[in-house]
């Protein structure tokens, strides 16, 4: 029912090829993903990306071919980073994004932008460019009367709140470091005619946005 995989140091080169070509041949794959090791290979693809340098000089030098899919959108690559980001609370790593529930491996965006920082930088620039959203429909002080934007968040917007408000709260201050869980919050509700843009959303918590509900930010409430 269970299956253990046994940490192991210092595994020789030999061993850990022979599984790559191993895991090539149950599967019938003239290359593999790192998604596609993980569900039968014995080893981590961690070990692999220390013993050779990368997931792709692994395949390399096991007689395996270097494929990638190359019709990933850009969109789609950062939007997964997006994701990850906001789950997590914290900038991805090299070495924890495959750790981290992502659905494209670290060669992926390394392959594509020819560095880890160099796909860091470039998925700022995608977060940063603005949005073709309708202008919001309210001024201070008023409660918006109709809603122009879709209440879906897209996750370029998202990446923007998560990286403005620093991943945290902006009611109580909790982060994911210590198991909490992130939303984006629309300040004036969307079913009241809050618009979904960048000046009426912010970073909430699980249990924070749960018990907003609905309501109007405070400083409506009293007027």
């Amino acid at each position: 029912m269970f299956q253990v995989k046994v940490h192991r140091k210092n595994i020789p080169e030999d061993e850990l090829l022979k599984d790559l070509q191993d895991v090539a041949s149950k599967t019938a794959k003239s290359s593999l993903t790192t998604r596609e090791y993980l569900g039968v290979g014995k080893f981590s693809v961690d070990i692999y990306v220390r013993k050779f340098g990368s997931w792709l000089l692994a395949l390399e030098r096991a007689g395996l071919a270097k494929e990638f899919n190359r019709n990933i959108s850009l969109d789609k690559l950062f939007e997964n980073l997006s994701r990850v980001w906001v789950d997590t609370g914290k900038q991805p790593s090299y070495h924890t994004l495959k750790q981290l529930n992502s659905e494209y491996s670290t060669s992926t965006y390394v392959h594509r932008f020819k560095s880890w920082n160099q796909a860091l930088l470039e998925f700022e620039a995608w977060a940063s460019e603005t949005e073709s959203l309708s202008p919001a429909t309210y001024v201070s002080g008023s409660i918006p009367a109709i809603n122009r934007s879709p209440r879906a968040i897209s996750w370029r917007l998202r990446a923007k709140i998560l990286m403005r408000d620093g991943a945290t709260c902006q009611l109580c201050g909790a982060s994911p470091q210590f198991g909490t869980r992130l939303h984006v919050d629309h300040i004036f509700p969307w079913s009241k005619g809050g618009e979904t843009s960048l000046e009426n959303l912010r970073i909430l918590c699980e249990k924070c946005n749960i018990g907003k509900g609905d309501l109007l930010p405070e400083s409506e409430e009293l007027k």
